[in-house]
């Protein structure tokens, strides 16, 4: 067995430098070298298995991210569908209703027609206030059509922005597991000469 009084690695981890003997027998009597190297190479593993963890952290903080910004990404285009279906429907809806509007204002006029009146003065009250009901009908439901519309299009918005909030809060733990890494190489005397 080789016991090593001093190593020196250079950055690629290459040996430039050692100090050793060859030993033969039980560890124990090697001396106190040989149990610190024995430690020393314990701590060594366990610094790099550390680094090496956090390492792996870090890109597995950084796939979540660019997960659950894509799961964001999705749910906006879901709302965005959503704003343009319901101005689908607003147009449906509206010439449905100028339909029936039409039709109603035709049963009407025959109705008064048919009683024996003239089409003036009340009748043409009735028809009037009928036009114009059906303006303030269509208003309203331009409106409510408008308003969630706009709801629509703040949830996707704000899908957006939490999917960008993912991709950042992952970077952000990205950088501190490297940064763990860097800290546990450095502390754990893997760069000490």
């Amino acid at each position: 067995m080789k016991i090593y009084n001093k190593i020196v690695y250079d950055i690629n981890d290459n040996i430039i430098e050692e100090d050793s003997y060859e030993y033969e027998g039980p560890l124990t009597l090697a001396g106190p070298a040989a149990a610190a190297v024995t430690a020393t190479s314990a701590t060594t593993a366990a610094t790099y298995a550390l680094a090496g963890t956090q390492l792996l952290a870090a890109k597995q903080a950084g796939v979540r991210g660019e997960y659950n910004q894509a799961v964001q990404n999705r749910n906006a285009l879901v709302y965005e569908e959503e704003k343009k279906r319901l101005e689908g429907k607003l147009n449906f809806d509206l010439q449905k209703f100028d339909e029936q509007f039409r039709q109603f204002q035709g049963k009407t006029t025959t109705a008064i027609l048919t009683s024996g009146a003239e089409l003036s003065g009340s009748g043409l009250r009735i028809l009037r206030s009928n036009s114009e009901q059906a303006v303030i009908e269509k208003n309203v439901m331009d409106y409510n059509s408008k308003v969630a519309q706009f709801q629509a299009e703040e949830k996707a918005n704000f899908a957006k922005i939490k999917g960008r909030l993912a991709k950042m809060e992952a970077r952000q733990a990205q950088i501190g597991y490297v940064a763990g890494a860097g800290t546990s190489l450095l502390t754990g005397g893997v760069f000490n000469t």
